[in-house]
C-alpha cells in the first residue's frame, strides 16, 4: 500500500471510531431510565428478527463473548424484557425471545432515539447519508468476513 492509502485508511477508521463513540454516548444518554445500550441492541435485534435465538447466536451476531452476552441476557431477563427457556431439542441450550414488556421497552427506547438520529441525518442531509450507506455497509461486510 502507498503512504496515501495508509493515511486514507487511518483517517477513515479514526472517523468511524469517533462517530461510533459519539453515537453510543448520545444514544445511551436518551435511553429510558435503567436501559443500557447493550440491552436495547439485543431487544431491537430480537424484535427485528422476530425469532428466538440462542445465547450463542446472539453473541455471534454482536461479536461478543458468550459470557458478555450471558451477562446482558441476565439483566434483560431480570427486567422481564426477555423470556429464556430450555431448548426442547437440546436441553444443554437455551432459547431467548423478547417478551411483550421487552417489546414495549424497545419501542419506548426507539421513540427517544429516533428524534436524535433524525436530527443528525437532517443536519448532514438525507441524500448524503443515503449515499454513504452502501460504502458503510460494504465496509461492515468486509470487516465481518475478515474477523
Amino acid at each position: 500500500m502507498s503512504d496515501s492509502t495508509d493515511a486514507l485508511a487511518v483517517a477513515l477508521f479514526s472517523e468511524i471510531l469517533t462517530v461510533e463513540q459519539l453515537a453510543r454516548t448520545n444514544v445511551a444518554r436518551v435511553l429510558p431510565r435503567g436501559m443500557e445500550l447493550s440491552q436495547f441492541s439485543v431487544l431491537n435485534h430480537l424484535a427485528y428478527t422476530g425469532q428466538e435465538k440462542s445465547p450463542a447466536q446472539l453473541a455471534k451476531a454482536f461479536h461478543l463473548t458468550r459470557g458478555a452476552m450471558t451477562n446482558t441476557l441476565g439483566k434483560l431477563e431480570w427486567a422481564g424484557w426477555v423470556h429464556v427457556r430450555p431448548d426442547w431439542d437440546d436441553a444443554r441450550r437455551k432459547m431467548v425471545s423478547i417478551s411483550p414488556a421487552g417489546l414495549r421497552a424497545r419501542d419506548a427506547a426507539l421513540q427517544t432515539i429516533t428524534p436524535l438520529i433524525a436530527d443528525v441525518v437532517e443536519k448532514v442531509g438525507a441524500d448524503r447519508v443515503r449515499a454513504a450507506l452502501p460504502v458503510l455497509r460494504e465496509l461492515r461486510q468486509k470487516l465481518s468476513e475478515d474477523g
